[in-house]
């Protein structure tokens, strides 16, 4: 500071700073508490959890969520439990306790006390799709839901939390050339969590060389763990196409992993930080709303494939069930999407699709493949051949050298902001 700064400067700058976003979110986690009490004789004793318990058992109460009745003779209760959870921004900032009454549904038999169970649960597929479309249509997420808001507010008891920025782990920036969703966040903990936040870095997540083995002579590891770094990954997967083929070539080895696997694994972690068993096909799949990727998919088919044609059919046949439904979500934004293009590197699977008679390439494809026939001559889908240099799909198949992935991620829109 020099001594001609003015008042009038002094203050400017302090108020800017007291506008920011995470300086308003620290200031208000000063009266949070920071840790999840594990037991209730623990958050009684913080006010702020308190305060969140009693929360939880007002809008039960306006929600009308139970109606209090006497116990039939010869019956037992169900037990209850208090969960508490801190919300975090996604820099970590707690925002807000969360305590959460839930019933102890793991002492209920199947067949005795309920016959199915159904959870509500978005497709991540579908919120790409929400988003890709905000991006298509130039505008700002809940910016323009002002309307729906208070229509909400008077029926609800409901809180907004502004522009969207962070959605099931999902962090998002929007921006005017578009949308962009990460899990930077996320990466940050995996990495710390099993110890790889300083670790020399890896420029793609697997080796090209040599084929991922069996190795049942190796060295036994740590399955538990090996797991947890599965899991851990699978879960990054839903904006990090660019790890697919690696994390679901590991994941088959998830019973008696070895230590060649497991250095599989460490290689990822380590890209992220900067094979062929049996004659069964490495299928993919990718969708793009305009240039807009929003959604992806990698498995390996549960039958064996008695040529390459056939492979790339069955693969064709899963790409098309994925856009048929998202040609029915397109409907829900009132848009009827007709003639699809979907290109593929084989040209003979393209005359698979167009031509009903079998011949000796198609007799063993199962009947529940054919569908897209139908779809194709109901002109929901059209058929196009793609060279195989400009097939964003391989990234998800195989792996590739330096330049020839960084390629293949800079095609399908993931950039480093």
């Amino acid at each position: 500071m020099t001594k001609n700064l003015k008042e009038h400067d002094l203050f400017s700058s302090v108020q800017q700073r007291t506008n920011h976003k995470d300086f308003q979110n620290c200031l208000f986690a000063c009266f949070l508490s920071q840790e999840e009490p594990k037991k209730v004789i623990q958050a009684l004793k913080d006010p702020s959890w308190i305060e969140a318990m009693q929360e939880e058992l007002l809008q039960f109460k306006l929600q009308w969520v139970w109606t209090l009745m006497d116990l039939p003779n010869g019956k037992r209760a169900i037990g209850t439990k208090w969960v508490y959870r801190n919300k975090k921004y996604e820099r970590g900032i707690v925002i807000k306790n969360k305590a959460r009454l839930v019933a102890q549904g793991y002492t209920q038999e199947e067949g005795i006390y309920y016959d199915e169970v159904f959870a509500l649960v978005a497709r991540i597929e579908a919120i790409r799709l929400f988003l890709a479309y905000a991006s298509f249509k130039d505008f700002t997420v809940k910016r323009m839901c002002s309307k729906f808001e208070k229509m909400m507010h008077k029926k609800f008891q409901m809180s907004s939390m502004g522009e969207l920025t962070f959605f099931l782990g999902l962090q998002v920036k929007q921006k005017e050339d578009g949308i962009f969703i990460s899990q930077d966040k996320y990466v940050n903990e995996i990495l710390n969590k099993f110890g790889f936040s300083d670790v020399k870095t890896a420029r793609t997540p697997m080796e090209t060389q040599r084929a991922l083995p069996k190795d049942e002579d190796g060295e036994d590891v740590d399955e538990q763990l090996y797991r947890l770094m599965i899991g851990s990954l699978m879960y990054l997967t839903s904006s990090r196409p660019d790890i697919m083929f690696a994390v679901c070539a590991c994941a088959r080895f998830q019973v008696n992993p070895k230590v060649s696997h497991l250095h599989v694994v460490k290689r990822i972690f380590r890209y992220l930080k900067g094979a062929s068993l049996d004659r069964k096909s490495t299928t993919g799949g990718c969708q793009f709303l305009g240039c807009r990727l929003i959604s992806w998919q990698y498995k390996k088919q549960t039958v064996v494939a008695n040529s390459t044609t056939e492979a790339e059919y069955i693969a064709a046949s899963n790409c098309c069930g994925q856009v048929l439904w998202i040609q029915s979500q397109l409907l829900d934004y009132g848009y009827n999407v007709m003639q699809t293009k979907i290109h593929i590197d084989n040209e003979s699977t393209i005359c698979i699709v167009k031509n009903h008679i079998f011949t000796s390439k198609t007799k063993h494809i199962e009947i529940r493949h054919h569908f897209i026939r139908d779809s194709n001559e109901k002109k929901l889908i059209q058929m196009i051949k793609i060279h195989t240099d400009q097939n964003v799909i391989d990234l998800l198949t195989k792996a590739f050298d330096v330049s020839r992935f960084q390629y293949l991620i800079a095609s399908i829109g993931m950039l480093n902001l």
